[in-house]
C-alpha cells in the first residue's frame, strides 16, 4: 500500500484549471519529437564512447541536493524564505517515483491469472483541495521509505515540473512522508518548468499594483493589502511550523471597506472584484490560491 502524507490521496488525473504559459505549451508540444530538448537529433546516437553515458547522474550517491538542504534549513531557522527554497530547486536533482501498472493479464496453468505485460507509470496524488499533485523526492532514501517498490528516476527538478504539467498536476510535493514535506504550488511549478525565477504572490510588487488598480471602480474599497495566506506555512513531522511550503491558500487579500455597507453591498463588491481578478492575466498566472479578508477602513 502506498504511504502518503496526511491529506494527499491517489487521484485520477485532471487537466490544469488555467491555460498554460506559452513556453510550457511549446515544450510539451515538442516532446517525443526527432530531437531532444537541446535540439540535438536522436538519430544516429549509439551507446559507445561518449554516448555510453545514460544520464547526467551516474555518479550520484542518492543524497539530497546540498543547496536544497541549506535553503530548507534557512526556512526553518527563519533566515530564509520559500522563494529561496524554490530557487534552490532550479539546479537540483530530484527523484521521480515510477510504479509498474498491469497492462495485460494472461491465464496460466490451471486457469490461474498472471501478469502478462506491465507498464511503468508516474505516481500522482490528490491534494486536500482536490487538485492533482506529483510527488518528488530529494533523496533516494526518502523515496524508498515512502514506497519501497517505486523505481527512482533521477531528473532535474525543472524536468520534473514539466512532467507534472504534462500529467495535469498543479503541485509538486517534495518528500511526502518525510520530516519536512514541502509543496511547490502551481505558479512556482510553472516557473521551474520555464527555468525562470519565481516570486511568491504575497511578495510580488507588480501583483500588488494590479490589485490596487482593480479596486478603482469600487469607491467603497478604501485600501487593499496583500499578505501571506493561512496555508503558506508547512508543518514538519516534529511539529515545527515553517513559513513556506504549505499547500495553500497562499495569498491573503485584505479589503478595507467604508462603513455603512450592508451585506448585499459587500457581496456585490467581492463578486465584482473576483470577476475582475479572474480576467487579469497577471493575477491568473501568479496566484495559486486566495483568501479575502474584510476590514473597516477606520481600523
Amino acid at each position: 500500500m502506498e504511504q502518503r502524507p496526511a491529506g494527499f490521496n491517489a487521484p485520477e488525473n485532471s487537466a490544469p484549471s488555467r491555460p498554460l504559459p506559452g513556453h510550457i505549451a511549446a515544450a510539451l508540444a515538442g516532446a517525443g519529437g526527432a530531437t531532444d530538448s537541446a535540439g540535438r537529433p536522436w538519430a544516429g546516437r549509439s551507446l559507445a564512447g561518449e554516448d555510453a553515458t545514460i544520464h547526467n547522474f551516474e555518479d550520484d550517491d542518492g543524497a539530497a541536493d546540498a543547496g536544497y538542504v541549506v535553503a530548507l534549513a534557512g526556512l526553518g531557522a527563519g533566515t530564509g524564505d520559500e522563494a529561496a527554497v524554490v530557487a534552490s530547486l532550479a539546479t537540483a536533482r530530484v527523484f521521480v517515483p515510477i510504479l509498474a501498472t498491469l497492462a495485460e493479464e494472461g491465464e496460466g496453468a490451471g486457469g490461474l491469472h498472471s501478469d502478462k505485460q506491465a507498464d511503468m507509470a508516474l505516481v500522482t496524488l490528490k491534494a486536500p483541495d482536490g487538485r492533482t499533485a506529483m510527488p518528488v523526492f530529494t533523496s533516494a532514501a526518502s523515496l524508498k521509505a515512502w514506497h519501497p517498490e517505486a523505481r527512482p528516476v533521477a531528473v532535474y527538478a525543472a524536468r520534473a515540473a514539466l512532467s507534472a504539467v504534462a500529467e495535469g498536476a498543479e503541485l509538486l510535493v517534495l518528500d511526502p512522508g518525510s520530516t519536512v514535506t514541502f509543496v511547490v504550488r502551481r505558479p512556482a511549478v510553472w516557473a521551474l518548468a520555464q527555468q525562470r525565477d519565481w516570486t511568491p504572490s504575497y511578495a510580488d510588487p507588480e501583483l500588488a499594483r494590479h490589485l490596487g488598480e482593480s479596486v478603482v471602480g469600487f469607491p467603497a474599497v478604501r485600501r487593499v493589502e496583500i499578505h501571506p495566506g493561512g496555508g503558506v506555512a508547512a508543518v514538519a513531522a516534529d511539529g515545527r511550523q515553517l513559513p513556506g511550503g504549505g499547500s495553500g491558500p497562499e495569498l491573503r487579500v485584505v479589503l478595507y471597506l467604508e462603513d455603512g455597507l450592508d451585506a448585499a453591498g459587500v457581496q456585490s463588491i467581492v463578486s465584482g472584484l473576483n470577476s475582475a481578478w479572474a480576467r487579469n492575466e497577471i493575477f491568473a498566472e501568479r496566484v495559486d490560491s486566495i483568501e479575502v479578508k474584510l476590514r473597516r477602513a477606520a481600523q
